[in-house]
Parts: C-alpha cells; structure tokens; sequence
C-alpha cells in the first residue's frame, strides 16, 4: 500500500519545486527558447501558464466549495504577466506564494470545487495541493528539457505522482468503453499499481511489495494483466503526463490497451 505525503510536504514540494523551476528558467540564454514537451510554447508562456495555474488555484480553494469554478478573469486577479524576464520571474514568485498562502489557510480538508469531479481523488484544497505538486514538478521538467539539461524528478513526489495520477485522471465510476482490460504500473524502486478498466468503471489498486501476501483475489489470476509498464516512478510520471513516450520503460503485453488509455477521456 502506498502511502499519501503529509500536507506540510506538498506544500513544501510545491515550493521547492516552483523554485527550481525558476532558477532553471534564470539560466536560459532567452525566454524564446521552445519547449520541446510543450512544442506550442516558449520558455516565457511556460512561466506565464504556471504562475496562471497558481492564482487560479488559490482563487478556487480560498473559494471553497462551489459548483463551478470562478471565472478566469477573477481567478487569475487581473494581473498580466510581466514579458522581461526579471519582472516575469518576480511575478512568477508572487504567483507561488499566493497558492500557498491560500492552501496554509484553508488547511488540507476544505471543499473546493475541482475538475476531477468524481474521481478517486477527493475535491478538497488538500487534493488540489497533490496534483499542484504534480504540476510544478513536470513544468520544471519541461524548462530542464528545453535547456538539455533534463534532471530526474523527486522520488518522493515521483512516487506520489503515479498514485495521483492515477486516482485523479483514471480511477472512478467511468466506464471503460472498450473490451475490459488490466493494466500494472511497477515502480522498480518496488511499488506496484494495478488499473481494472471496465464498463462498471475504472478501479484503483495498490498491488502488495514483492513477497508480501496479496489481499486481491485478482492477483491469483496469471493471465489477469493484459498490459504493464515497468520503470522508474520518475519515468511512470513522464509517460503518464506523456512527456516522454512508452517506450521509454519496458512494456510486456498489449500495447494497444495504453495507447487506448491515453487517448481516453473519462469525462467525455
């Protein structure tokens, strides 16, 4: 069974990673350097969309609950983001704090409203605070990319960001409208997570460390996994946020289940 991170180290992962973010965008020759994993943005947009991100998000949770989100204006505060870089960075540092300053407030329990609506993950400030992890850190993978210069993420947040992923973006009463499959995710630092995608919906397990009894009578079943991926929980999270492609970690089975999986939308 995987275990959650605390509030206080999302709060602080967001935080060291919206600063590593920055500092790797300082370096840049220019603020027009492309963004390979984002090809339609340059450096400059990339700040431009994570500091959006972070206004927006402390608008929703300073909120609270609600049945839909502020409009974009009132969300993002009115401020434009500044193009000269020193400005744009400043602005960027502001945009952090506000998220966290909102996040500290509310605690991890509030309601708020959350796209993920009724997926596995809850729609609470302490929820947003995960996939806000989630988000600073493939962003600043993005910049690192971009300079050629990618670093490993976290392992912390890597192997939280599996779990979240998964519960956020797949897990819930969705059904699958193809045949159903099974579909492992292993982590080789020894975490393991098992995807049941049926018309009855999609269903999360945390599959036991090896050697450990299992308590799911699907793992019984040899035949039951139709496809796994296998590789670094940092590579896991870089194929499910499709920033690098399948290939990159070792794949045994029907390959078509992921490419299904990663063009489905479970809200459509």
């Amino acid at each position: 069974m995987t275990t959650k991170l605390e509030f206080a180290d999302l709060l602080r992962l967001i935080e060291e990673r919206s600063v590593v973010f920055r500092d790797t965008v300082a370096s840049a020759a220019s603020l027009d350097v492309q963004v390979p994993t984002c090809p339609e943005w340059t450096l400059s947009d990339l700040v431009q969309h994570l500091g959006q991100v972070h206004r927006r998000w402390a608008t929703i949770v300073t909120t609270g609950p609600a049945d839909a989100p502020p409009t974009r204006s009132s969300s993002e505060g009115g401020a434009i983001a500044p193009r000269e870089r020193e400005a744009l960075l400043a602005w960027s540092a502001e945009s952090t704090q506000e998220l966290l300053g909102a996040l500290r407030a509310s605690g991890p329990d509030r309601d708020c409203w959350t796209w993920w609506g009724v997926s596995d993950s809850p729609q609470t400030s302490g929820a947003v605070a995960r996939h806000q992890v989630q988000e600073a850190m493939v962003h600043t993978y993005d910049a690192q990319i971009s300079l050629g210069a990618p670093q490993p993420l976290p392992d912390d947040a890597a192997f939280d960001g599996v779990d979240e992923f998964l519960s956020t973006c797949c897990a819930g009463p969705y059904p699958w409208p193809y045949e159903p499959a099974t579909v492992d995710y292993h982590a080789t630092e020894g975490r393991s997570w098992r995807l049941s995608l049926s018309a009855d919906g999609v269903r999360l397990t945390h599959l036991p460390r090896p050697g450990a009894p299992s308590t799911d009578p699907a793992d019984e079943a040899p035949d039951a996994v139709h496809v796994s991926a296998r590789g670094t929980a940092g590579e896991l999270v870089l194929v499910l946020y499709g920033r690098v492609p399948v290939d990159s970690v070792k794949v045994d089975g029907e390959r078509r289940v992921l490419d299904l999986l990663k063009d489905w939308d479970p809200e459509a």
